[in-house]
């Protein structure tokens, strides 16, 4: 159930790695054609920049309507054993199918009604029951006669029909569920910033295994991160909100309900992360201090400018879990001093310097309130880097540097190919016979092992991981953008590739 868990949410991270991409054009496009900037900024009214502006808004607008198409897609391209674009268009014909059914019935038993989004747990259900069916007939056989129907061109014609039984299900149970999922936002909501406080704080403790892929989509992209009247339209979701709210012109004041998901995690990624690597870093051994520069300001510079934070967090949650609680309880405080602050600055996919800029600082002050966030990143920044330094000293923690041989274990050793480095790896990881799966989100290599007890952490780590986390049944390593890179090489060679 973990490793299922695991590769579910890492299946998130496909679509939702679109992202920041889909933000950038509709922050720059929805920002540069607002009334509000063309009244402060007179030369950007020239038609050929509005009519550029409102391509790159429309560009990006349409990511985020499509989101729960499109996370669909990525379970099924992240859980197909083999034939993945088959399977990809499985799912998106059982999606579409799906959500055209809802709409039939409503029309004929329900034409006054309110619409049915079932969002992305449409998309999960739809997109389990597709992943099922492709992986258990993909290579069918029919009788002769309907011979050109079978194998993988079987799988998108069932699911086509599963999903119209499907859409019946959601159109009998989704509208009480759907008035669950409202009460339970509602629930959040009264605890007001305490409610928050425990989203930030319960989702950073679930990072340490890699399962906060499975909490914030909940919130993100269903009535759990809100509901919100948005242009006429009724949107739920905490990133949908903020997003629909970006694209609304005539959108007056500061975003509403969704950014308390979101605002709290500049405080920490921007400000609070980095200086707790100068803390890490002044100590360290003086003899170790120059050579662990450059590591501890590039892990600095990877969560403030791109938001990206488990290199720096696997530097102390390996040698010392309690201090990365308290990291977590920081978080979630960050959460909770943002929603009481009105601090309004929504995000696409981190809480790095990009995404505050591009939904901070362009977004105009009276919309997010990011001057705010400067002052409290910077006490934030003091928080982190004197509390890490009293307790790294206080309780002698062995964070890089400080150690007998901890800047061996932590210096990254360039191969003479990419292939070699994979090869590395798997004799690390017990050989090919032990190797069950192999896959990789943003920074992580994720394999399933037959005996995780075989693993070499110290060859691991030789290779430039800075941390390798067991989970049941498997392991991951923390390489950062290499991971990705490190996976599609290791499954080349074992031949696990489609």
């Amino acid at each position: 159930m973990f490793k299922y868990l695991q590769k579910i949410g890492k299946s998130f991270m496909l679509p939702i790695a679109l992202l920041p991409a889909a933000g950038l054009l509709l922050g720059i496009g929805g920002a540069f054609s607002s009334e509000a900037t063309i009244q402060a900024y007179p030369f950007l009214g020239n038609d050929v920049l509005q009519a550029i502006f409102k391509v790159m808004a429309g560009a990006g607008n349409v990511v985020f309507a499509n989101l729960a198409l499109l996370l669909c897609i990525g379970i099924m391209v992240g859980l197909a054993n083999r034939e993945k674009g088959v399977a990809a268009l499985a799912g998106a014909v059982g999606f579409l199918v799906m959500n055209a059914t809802i709409s039939t019935l409503l029309s004929i038993f329900n034409p006054e009604g309110q619409a049915i989004d079932t969002g992305v747990v449409g998309a999960l259900v739809i997109g389990l029951i597709a992943v099922y069916l492709h992986n258990k007939y993909y290579n069918i056989q029919l009788p002769q006669v309907l011979g050109f129907f079978g194998g993988s061109r079987f799988v998108p014609i069932v699911t086509s029909f599963i999903a119209i039984l499907v859409g019946i299900f959601f159109y009998l149970v989704w509208p009480p569920f759907q008035q669950l999922l409202i009460k339970a936002g509602m629930s959040i909501a009264k605890l007001g910033p305490i409610g928050t406080f425990f989203y930030g704080f319960l989702m950073r403790l679930s990072g340490a295994v890699g399962l906060h892929h499975m909490i914030y989509p909940m919130f993100w992209y269903t009535e759990l991160g809100g509901v919100e009247m948005v242009a006429g339209t009724q949107v739920v979701g905490a990133q949908k909100i903020f997003f629909a709210q970006l694209a609304d012109p005539n959108h007056v004041g500061l975003f509403t309900e969704g950014t308390r998901f979101f605002a709290g995690r500049f405080s920490t990624m921007m400000f609070g992360l980095p200086a707790a690597a100068l803390a890490m870093y002044h100590t360290a051994k003086p003899e170790n201090k120059k050579k662990l520069a450059g590591l501890f300001l590039g892990v600095a510079l990877t969560s403030f400018i791109t938001g990206i934070t488990e290199p720096l967090e696997y530097m102390f949650l390996f040698v010392q879990p309690l201090l990365y609680v308290y990291h977590a309880f920081l978080d979630g405080l960050s959460f909770l001093v943002a929603d009481l602050l009105n601090i309004s600055i929504g995000n696409t996919f981190s809480g790095g310097v990009i995404d505050f800029t591009l939904f901070g600082i362009l977004q105009g002050n009276a919309k997010t309130n990011w001057i705010l966030q400067i002052p409290v990143g910077l006490i934030w920044a003091c928080i982190y880097y004197f509390s890490f330094r009293f307790l790294i000293t206080k309780f002698n923690i062995l964070t890089p540097g400080r150690g007998e041989e901890e800047v061996e274990d932590v210096k990254v050793e360039t191969k003479s190919s990419l292939h070699d480095d994979a090869e590395t790896i798997i004799k690390a990881l017990g050989g090919s016979q032990n190797i069950q799966d192999v896959d990789a989100c943003i920074t992580r290599l994720r394999v399933n092992l037959i005996d995780p007890s075989k693993v070499d952490k110290q060859s691991l780590m030789n290779l430039g991981a800075t941390g390798v986390l067991d989970v049941p049944g498997g392991v991951q390593a923390i390489y950062g953008a290499k991971a990705v890179i490190y996976k599609n090489e290791i499954n080349s060679i074992l031949g696990l590739d489609d």
